[in-house]
């Protein structure tokens, strides 16, 4: 039913103060206005003036109250919201929604994925500036829970991007060329590996294929040494033949895919950064060599599948690479990516090779290590890196004592901690 003061004349004074009402604020009277003669008239009336008010009268909130309550047995804000709508609270609204903002850039900033590899900080910061998906924070936290699962994801072991996609978000098309899931999570795998956000399709291509999708099965591979994994497929005949000759050898992904029986022992696995540390561990060891992997820089689909192998047979595993930025987002993602726990990749460690080779190349971009606070700010204090054909030497002391273990029959390798 029509409230008997809904009138066009007085529309004007509900409006005006439905609006300050709504703001959340104190209000004690309310401008209004322009009003016509019959506006100004009917406001003479409602309030017993004498005259007329002029065309923008300012109108006490205790006065309007007192005429309504005298006329129809309501206040202001209960004939505001019956004729106008509901009254708002905007300045609630607003803290509402500045918390919902702020909780939602924390959750965002402290995520297991963020902090377990803190060169996505970066992207993280862009994200925020670029503000929230169409002004809805749900909306942008389920944007970016779902680029969060994809990351968590990768690199993935060689697997067709619409197959990754269906796997970890039950959609093939989620991860399509131009969609906004895509476009987030290729901009963090940018932040993530230190390059230029890709422009075109082929740089896109390039970018998914490093981390791990629609790899070629046959170009991945991963360097092994010291492997004596049992069984009879052709990828255990052969890396054990190989390791007993005393040599290196690469396995591609098509062959970590389907390679027949073969089963590693609860051995642990040392994983370094660079090529070189295998080829001196071989020259020193030969056919004594213990299992080595290594990632040749970022690791590519064939080194995660070896992993997740290792991990399954029981393997303990051991990382380290160098220390430059570069070096510590690696190590970074290897901890993410799969159970291995550092090998003297410590602040002490740094600090103590870094007085026997204080001059190596600049450090390079720095971000935190999740796993020692004090490593970074020590790395770029220094401002200089220190390889791991800097600390060789006691690279190849550990694994002198994992050959003394095998002759010795035990198998359990170095604990495994973050520096010996």
């Amino acid at each position: 039913m029509k409230h008997p003061l809904d009138r066009p004349e007085l529309t004007p004074l509900w409006q005006a103060f439905h609006t300050r009402l709504s703001a959340g604020q104190q209000v004690t009277r309310v401008r209004t206005g322009p009003l016509d003669e019959a506006a100004r008239s009917a406001l003479a009336d409602l309030l017993g003036l004498d005259r007329l008010p002029g065309p923008q009268p300012t109108v006490a909130l205790a006065r309007l109250d007192e005429a309504l309550l005298d006329s129809c047995g309501e206040d202001t804000r209960s004939v505001v919201a019956t004729i106008v709508g509901p009254l708002g609270d905007r300045a609630a609204d607003r803290a509402s929604d500045t918390a919902d903002r702020a909780a939602l850039w924390e959750w965002l900033a402290t995520h297991p994925v963020v902090l377990a590899q803190p060169a996505l900080g970066v992207w993280v910061a862009a994200v925020r500036r670029s503000g929230l998906i169409g002004g809805s924070v749900p909306a942008t936290r389920r944007a970016l829970g779902d680029a969060l699962g994809v990351l968590a994801g990768l690199p993935a072991c060689g697997e067709p991007l619409p197959v990754f996609a269906t796997r970890i978000l039950d959609d093939s098309h989620a991860l399509d060329d131009g969609t906004r899931l895509s476009s987030l999570v290729l901009r963090a795998l940018s932040a993530l590996y230190g390059v230029a956000a890709p422009e075109t399709a082929a740089d896109r291509r390039a970018l998914w294929s490093r981390a791990g999708l629609a790899d070629d099965a046959l170009s991945a591979t991963v360097l092994t040494a010291g492997m004596h994994p049992t069984g009879r497929g052709p990828v255990a005949h052969s890396l054990a033949a190989f390791s007993a000759a005393g040599h290196a050898t690469h396995l591609t992904l098509a062959q970590l895919r389907d390679p027949g029986e073969l089963h590693f022992p609860r051995t642990t696995v040392h994983i370094t950064e660079n090529p070189s540390i295998p080829a001196l561990a071989l020259q020193r060891f030969g056919s004594a060599c213990p299992p080595l992997v290594c990632t040749s820089g970022w690791p590519n689909s064939a080194v995660v599948l070896l992993l997740d192998r290792l991990t399954e047979a029981g393997a303990p595993l051991r990382y380290h690479g160098d220390f430059d930025g570069e070096g510590l987002r690696i190590a970074a993602h290897v901890l993410a990516r799969s159970t291995a726990t550092l090998w003297r990749m410590s602040a002490a460690d740094f600090l103590a090779a870094h007085l026997r080779a204080p001059s190596g190349p600049p450090a390079g971009r720095i971000t935190d290590a999740p796993w020692d606070a004090g490593l970074a700010p020590a790395l770029a204090a220094r401002g200089t890196a220190v390889l791991e054909e800097h600390v060789a030497e006691e690279l190849l002391t550990d694994l002198a004592g994992l050959c003394a273990d095998r002759q010795t029959g035990s198998t359990q390798g170095l604990p495994a901690s973050n520096s010996r």
